[in-house]
């Protein structure tokens, strides 16, 4: 048996930044921290011959690569020339559809899974790069490459994206009582709602070619490294007021990011000691990001029920090989 474990992300600022329509024009960034909550993927060796068992949200057994439903274990298992006789199985910390990458997780996971099988060893860059390959190039998913790189490299990070295709990681060192700060002072609640974010990430897409959207897209790449500068000075009030100025821009890319419901999620936060935060992801629903000093936290707890809040913390850790048993 092999299983990997691969982290989901949280991102701060310049998401949309990391679609081609947007960095073929001006270069990207985005500014994102991996979590302790990831994606386990275990294979191991199927005891009915010549067929596939694959286990997710449901179970499918099918002869053959080409016959699997899931699409990412499809594409996968196809590049590896994986017919059969192969059990693979997929359990998360978080469900999918929050906002926290888990599908570019997945990916990067089931890669690195496959790899090893192989008994190849593969770099962070080339997990990222072929997740986003199979991805956007053969899956067409209308998503960018942030979530791809956070997941393969973990850490805290500027991922810059060229116009030539390429993406540089540039991790975000600070102080450790600064580091550890900030991360206090982060909260995450659960609004109760997946959602599938194609249809969102589509007419953001579109939009980008709009000289408004991109212009506002433009401003939120500028916040990347505003915020990167106020972390690197200790002022944490200053990374709630860009989230705050984030999540207003954010709003205005496209029509399903947020309504009112979230809207009023967001208002009682802010009136309860919140100074910013913004819904992760492409919007929706999923996780609530807040930036909350921790003496004021009790009174945003109280405010937000009955929305689950999820503890978590830091991670410098991307995708690792944890268990490989004698037999594979």
């Amino acid at each position: 048996m092999i299983i990997t474990k691969t982290p989901f992300r949280m991102s701060f600022a310049g998401g949309g930044s990391d679609m081609e329509q947007f960095y073929s024009r001006s270069e990207g960034a985005v500014l994102s921290v991996s979590l302790d909550k990831s994606i386990y993927i275990s294979s191991h060796k199927f005891f009915e011959e010549g067929k596939l068992r694959i286990k997710y949200s449901r179970t499918e057994t099918a002869e053959g690569a080409s016959a699997v439903q899931h699409p990412i274990v499809r594409v996968v298992l196809e590049r590896f020339g994986i017919q059969g006789s192969l059990e693979i199985s997929s359990n998360g910390d978080v469900p999918s559809g929050t906002g926290l990458g888990s599908s570019s997780a997945f990916t990067v996971g089931m890669l690195h899974n496959m790899h090893t099988r192989a008994g190849r060893y593969v770099s962070k860059e080339e997990l990222a790069r072929q997740a986003c390959e199979i991805e956007i190039e053969v899956l067409h998913e209308p998503i960018g490459k942030q979530d791809q790189y956070a997941a393969a490299y973990g850490g805290l990070n500027i991922l810059r994206f060229l116009s030539n295709g390429e993406v540089v990681v540039e991790p975000v060192h600070l102080d450790k009582a600064v580091y550890k700060q900030f991360q206090a002072s982060l909260m995450l609640f659960y609004t109760g709602e997946q959602r599938k974010t194609s249809e969102i990430l589509s007419e953001q897409r579109g939009n980008i070619k709009e000289a408004d959207k991109f212009s506002v897209l433009k401003d939120m790449v500028g916040q990347v490294y505003e915020l990167r500068d106020a972390l690197s000075c200790g002022n944490i009030d200053a990374a709630g007021a860009v989230l705050h100025k984030g999540w207003l821009l954010k709003r205005r890319l496209a029509s399903k990011i947020s309504n009112s419901d979230l809207d009023s999620i967001y208002d009682t936060a802010i009136k309860n000691g919140a100074s910013g935060g913004k819904l992760l992801g492409a919007g929706g629903g999923g996780f609530f990001l807040f930036c909350c000093p921790p003496g004021r936290q009790d009174k945003l707890r109280s405010a937000l029920a009955p929305l689950r809040e999820l503890r978590f913390k830091f991670t410098n850790e991307g995708s690792k090989v944890i268990y490989a048993g004698d037999e594979y």
